[in-house]
């Protein structure tokens, strides 16, 4: 009885520990990307608690967009000891992730950009009796920043950054920018306008805002690639902020979650006052998206042309690309439960915390039965 009892005490003392150990990790971990946001830790040790892992083990394999690579760190952090599921998001691009997907290499994919019917099409040989759907997931502003001395509140419209990336506006000095800046101190500086270097859908929804606000100074069609001459090409979001940070003159593009130790610029839409990016304009931004998607599939059409008070008009939603049937049965388990946490509402909290946009209420409802009907 004594040895029984001594065992006992045994267990429960090193169980006790283990949760201490789990909920410290989980602690450690959810502030590990916070930069400045010192209740992250706290936030994460409660969220976990709320996560419903059901049957979901193992490890997800996912690629796709750089945009939200951050926004799937924060969420791992929290969903990985909760489930005890790894997952691997490569985060190469969205082209690059939803090749994966369409090719059956990985069980979600991220992208910034709907599907296109060719893809759609390509997706129905690995979704068995089904099809791939996209499920907007992150929102968020698409951030100008810049590296220009002595200028700390630039003022940029869209024809002047059409012509900036575009190569037609090639000093920090130009007349076009005097005039937005009157009172600025704009030094004879050439600029170095970056942009990404591979298939980004980043770059798909930059191009599609300077094509509905300023087509007669963007004759492109736009898309995933870059197609403008010149300018510095860098690989991913990271590298063309870290492009931006290292090289004086220059000004890239990419989600405000990148823009940390950079000025950003504000942009004139034809409100009141010009508009930087936040987390709050973004969401004004996002509200006036429709759900353009058929059946169960919830692309959304986001308007660029805003000039709603406080609502920045150069915004992005990531999509989670998922078979909405003929999912592999090894991976539906962790991929619906990963998917419900992100998708709920201390899976939103999280993007808020990190720079990020949540979706609005009305869309995210929809994206949360579309989940649990996913097979």
């Amino acid at each position: 009885m004594k040895l029984q009892r001594k065992n006992r005490l045994r267990a429960l003392s090193l169980g006790a520990v283990a949760v201490s150990s789990a909920l410290a990790l989980t602690a450690c971990g959810s502030d590990d990307n916070g930069e400045g946001n010192g209740s992250g830790g706290s936030s994460a040790a409660a969220s976990a608690g709320s996560v419903k892992c059901d049957d979901a083990k193992g490890q997800l394999l996912a690629d796709g967009s750089s945009a939200q690579k951050n926004a799937i760190d924060a969420w791992t952090k929290v969903f990985s000891p909760a489930c005890n599921v790894q997952i691997n998001y490569k985060g190469a691009g969205s082209g690059a992730g939803v090749t994966s997907f369409t090719q059956g290499q990985i069980a979600f994919a991220g992208s910034d950009s709907a599907l296109k019917p060719e893809e759609v099409a390509a997706s129905k040989k690995v979704c068995e009796g089904g099809q791939g759907i996209d499920l907007p997931m992150v929102g968020g502003p698409i951030a100008l920043g810049y590296n220009v001395p002595g200028v700390d509140n630039l003022v940029l419209d869209a024809p002047t950054i059409a012509k900036i990336f575009d190569s037609k506006i090639k000093n920090w000095n130009d007349e076009a920018i005097k005039k937005l800046n009157p009172g600025a101190k704009l030094p004879d500086l050439k600029i170095q306008a970056f942009h990404r270097s591979e298939d980004s859908g980043t770059t798909d929804n930059f191009t599609k805002y300077l094509l509905a606000t300023t087509p007669e100074n963007w004759k492109y069609s736009g898309g995933k690639a870059w197609q403008a001459q010149g300018g510095q090409a860098a690989s991913g979001s990271a590298g063309v902020a870290q492009g931006v940070k290292q090289n004086s003159g220059a000004i890239g593009y990419f989600e405000l979650s990148y823009a940390k130790g950079l000025d950003t610029v504000a942009i004139a839409t034809g409100a009141k006052a010009p508009v930087k990016p936040s987390t709050e304009s973004a969401t004004a931004g996002i509200a006036a998206a429709k759900v353009v998607g058929t059946g169960k599939d919830l692309a959304l059409q986001l308007d660029y042309k805003t000039k709603a008070e406080g609502a920045y008009p150069i915004t992005l939603v990531t999509y989670e690309i998922v078979c909405d049937k003929g999912n592999k049965a090894d991976t539906l388990p962790a991929t619906k439960a990963f998917l419900r946490y992100i998708a709920g509402e201390d899976g939103q909290k999280v993007l808020a915390q990190n720079d990020y946009a949540p979706i609005p209420a009305e869309i995210i409802a929809k994206v949360r039965t579309t989940i649990e009907g996913l097979s």
